[in-house]
């Protein structure tokens, strides 16, 4: 008897040793794929005549730590040259290529074919875009039909993707914040009335595939048109995500906000349950503050565009993550706007002044995309 238990205690022993060195592996694996969801993205546009090469450029992704990069095409010398690089990508099908994809399988697959499998796995392609702010142009005939194939189209290039046994690559649709309308307070969050026969079967298709929800979030403009409609608007700490600066409580759900990108993410986040949608992910497309601007377009400077994305990385990169009041400790992916200033882009001045960095690949300003003090460690 005396045998069988210290047999016992000792097998037993073994099998608590076992689960906790089982249960420290499987900590790791998950704070490793956090730290691998958290990894700051950037926007990698091109609509300039001063731009470094599509070399330069990847060598400058890389020696800013960059974790993903988005593309506004699906760029061949770009792919092949971010192959066997630690860099996810996310590429993009053209507006004008939705319809006739939507109506063709073949053409979905010679799309997949020709940009995404002539370089995955050795470009780590992770997400395939369909479209950029497809909704915010519905005023047209065309611009209409375009909306209403946006969810075909992301189907028949899902299904190419999935018969190729790939299961790691992600199909969305960027959107911009104008789909919303009402975002105050986060809780009251709606789409506009005219976008509901559109957004109903994306959230269907996104719950279905459980993709994200990929969200254009910029709380600048939010700040300077309450800025230009009140003089004492919304604070402009709170908007730059400036910790222990000021809190809002949300009168109807009691959710404490310390930051404005916070309050819109979740307004997304309430309009999407409004539609029988409460769990689809969300990920930001592109966020970011323009460093320079027209003399009317206050707040555009260097300083505060520092201040926001200091402040985005170190919130979008935390392990374990922060997510948002709604959502605490979700995963929300997050890309940077922009690697370079656009100088061909039309508009005010801020539409050009986005860029992290300078066309001779110096640093606009100090901005660390890791997060951390120290980007070595």
């Amino acid at each position: 008897m005396i045998f069988a238990f210290a047999f016992f205690h000792m097998q037993n022993h073994k099998f608590t040793k076992m689960a906790l060195l089982f249960l420290t592996f499987l900590c790791l694996i998950t704070s490793s794929r956090a730290a691998i969801l958290n990894r700051i993205g950037i926007n990698y546009g091109r609509l300039g005549n001063n731009l470094p090469s599509p070399a330069k450029s990847i060598e400058l992704l890389q020696s800013m730590n960059a974790g993903r990069v988005k593309l506004y095409d699906a760029d061949h010398e770009i792919l092949h040259l971010l192959s066997g690089k630690n860099i996810e990508v996310a590429i993009t099908v053209a507006n004008d290529e939705i319809s006739a994809i939507a109506s063709n399988q073949h053409l979905a697959d010679q799309w997949v074919y020709e940009h995404v499998l002539a370089h995955y796995p050795s470009t780590k392609i992770r997400f395939v875009l369909v479209g950029n702010e497809v909704l915010s142009s519905t005023n047209t005939v065309q611009d209409m039909q375009i909306a209403k194939d946006l969810v075909p189209a992301m189907r028949r290039i899902k299904n190419t993707i999935k018969s190729q046994g790939i299961r790691n690559i992600k199909v969305g649709t960027p959107l911009a914040m104008d789909m919303m309308g009402t975002t105050f307070p986060p809780s009251n969050g709606s789409f506009k009335p005219e976008m509901r026969e559109l957004m109903i079967p994306l959230l269907k298709y996104l719950n279905g595939t459980r993709s994200f929800f990929f969200v254009d979030v910029y709380p600048y403009f939010a700040w300077a048109e309450s800025r230009a409609n009140n003089q004492t608007g919304i604070d402009l700490g709170f908007a730059l995500l400036r910790s222990g600066n000021m809190t809002y409580t949300d009168p109807q759900s009691g959710l404490v906000y310390t930051d404005l990108l916070d309050q819109m993410l979740d307004s997304v986040v309430y309009a999407m349950a409004k539609l029988g949608y409460d769990d689809v992910m969300l990920a930001i497309a592109e966020t970011g503050w323009p460093h320079e601007g027209d003399s009317d377009e206050f707040g555009a400077n260097k300083e505060n565009a520092a201040e926001y994305n200091n402040n985005l990385i170190k919130k979008m990169s935390a392990t374990p993550s922060n997510g948002t009041p709604a959502r605490p400790g979700a995963v929300i992916p997050t890309f940077i706007f922009s690697m370079y200033d656009e100088n061909q882009k039309y508009g005010p001045a801020t539409e050009r002044h986005w860029g992290l960095m300078n066309p001779d690949g110096s640093a606009v300003y100090a901005v660390n995309i890791t997060g951390k003090v120290n980007p070595s460690d």
